[in-house]
């Protein structure tokens, strides 16, 4: 698979904005993308570590403020193993999901 950044041709927040709506699913940590896509409704997947923002709550795989982003939670400070291994699952099942007729 080909991995283009086109993060260079971003000359403001709007043009981030239209460039995550165009896509099926934003993979991130807790940045501002990440909550834009929550602003506009969007699937994301969120990596967090150990100690996350507040927004992120604890011991959940979901937050109240973003219904349909999934949280992929670092257990201990500096394993990203799992958190990886995890989303490497869902994604396969996800695109498996996206094959069939």
């Amino acid at each position: 698979m080909d991995i283009v950044d086109y993060t260079s041709e971003f000359k403001n927040f709007d043009d981030t904005a239209a460039f995550v709506s165009a896509l099926n699913l934003v993979i991130t940590v807790c940045t501002s993308v990440a909550h834009l896509r929550r602003a506009l409704g969007q699937r994301t997947w969120v990596l967090l570590d150990v100690n996350p923002h507040w927004v992120w709550l604890r011991d959940h795989a979901d937050s109240p403020w973003y219904p349909t982003a999934t949280l992929y939670r670092q257990k201990q400070f500096g394993e990203w193993e799992p958190v990886f291994q995890k989303l490497k699952e869902d994604l396969a099942a996800l695109a498996s999901a996206r094959r069939e007729p």
